[in-house]
């Protein structure tokens, strides 16, 4: 039997330990055809979701996949996000927390995607993630799991110093 990912673990031990210090869990996710997230809240490929209790309901953080409802521009909203798809888990007030590769979709049971199942993917070796520390992340360009169109040329970097994730070999 093929090895689990850790990946699930971390988050809900990342997640937990914000909870248990009174700070709020985040996750930022990369959005692609296989993650149920408001477009319109959806930035250069990315979203940021505040997955503390007091902002979901329903929470669910699996081992395949993260499911809760929210609130976004007034709106109840139903996000279904692919654990593979999670970038990093942080404190918002803190910045502490841990960033990851994204990882390939395996196919997905019948039963836990909300909407069709989509065409399963070669799965990737899972990388281990790094450990950020500081006010604000950024993030590390990682490899699509999908085709992609031409992306816009990125920003060029603020002059202030923010902490940069790097990736632990």
């Amino acid at each position: 039997m093929p090895e689990s990912s850790t990946k699930p673990y971390f988050l809900r031990a990342l997640h937990e330990w914000c909870t248990d210090n009174g700070f709020t869990p985040h996750v930022v996710v990369q959005v692609d055809e296989h993650t149920r997230v408001p477009a319109s809240f959806v930035q250069d490929g990315q979203i940021t979701l505040n997955v503390g209790e007091s902002a979901t309901n329903h929470l669910v953080l699996g081992n395949e996949f993260i499911e809760f409802q929210a609130r976004f521009g007034g709106k109840t909203e139903s996000i279904w996000v692919p654990v593979g798809a999670v970038t990093a888990i942080y404190a918002r007030e803190t910045g502490t927390g841990m960033g990851f590769e994204v990882e390939a979709l395996a196919k997905p049971q019948e039963s836990q995607e909300p909407q069709e199942a989509q065409e399963p993917q070669e799965p990737q070796e899972p990388q281990e993630p790094s450990v950020i520390d500081g006010q604000s992340i950024s993030l590390v360009p990682t490899a699509p799991t999908v085709p992609e169109t031409p992306q816009k040329p990125e920003k060029p970097e603020s002059t202030s110093k923010k902490p940069q994730l790097k990736i632990v070999k």
